[in-house]
């Protein structure tokens, strides 16, 4: 009887789990929209009370997307009163929604990468993930592997589907 051979191992192949880029921290959305009057207006004075009042502890650690759901205008001020709040409490602000927030999360995390690790490798970019990886991570990865690697694949060792292959200069 012949020993069972693992030909994935042997293959040279190094799968790039994404999810291992994932930040745990939890995610909290401030929406400004709560703040205003009659659903329209920011009022300077009722909103720096608001600032005041608020418990800003409940951010404790968070990731934190600052935006305003609402139809209305805004002053820039208003969104930086609420960052100055959240400095040295959140983890991580921006302004923006939730998906902006998983994006730039995603983008702070891969940037850690050592990109000359991956040189004339053929990586394979795991497809399936138990935590949320937006698009937005597969195409960032691709964005910083494409110049390095000799190929790119995505899915699993077993299963990939091509998606770069370097020309060989012959």
């Amino acid at each position: 009887m012949e020993p069972i051979v693992n030909k994935v191992a042997q293959s040279g192949l190094i799968t790039f789990n994404l999810e291992n880029y994932f930040d745990p921290a939890k995610t909290a959305v401030f929406d400004l929209k709560d703040c205003l009057f009659m659903g329209l207006i920011l009022r300077e004075k009722d909103f720096r009370e608001f600032i005041k009042s608020h418990d800003w502890s409940q951010y404790q650690g968070m990731n934190v997307a600052i935006t305003c759901s609402a139809d209305a205008i805004i002053p820039t001020w208003a969104y930086m009163l609420v960052a100055s709040k959240l400095e040295g409490i959140a983890g991580f602000f921006l302004f923006g929604n939730e998906e902006n927030l998983q994006q730039a999360l995603y983008q702070n995390a891969l940037s850690t990468i050592n990109i000359e690790d991956y040189r004339d490798k053929k990586v394979i970019i795991k497809g399936c993930s138990n935590k949320p990886v937006p698009t937005y991570a597969y195409i960032e990865i691709s964005r910083l592997l494409l110049p390095v690697v000799s190929s790119l694949m995505y899915g699993e060792p077993c299963s990939t589907v091509p998606v770069y292959k370097k020309k060989s200069l012959k």
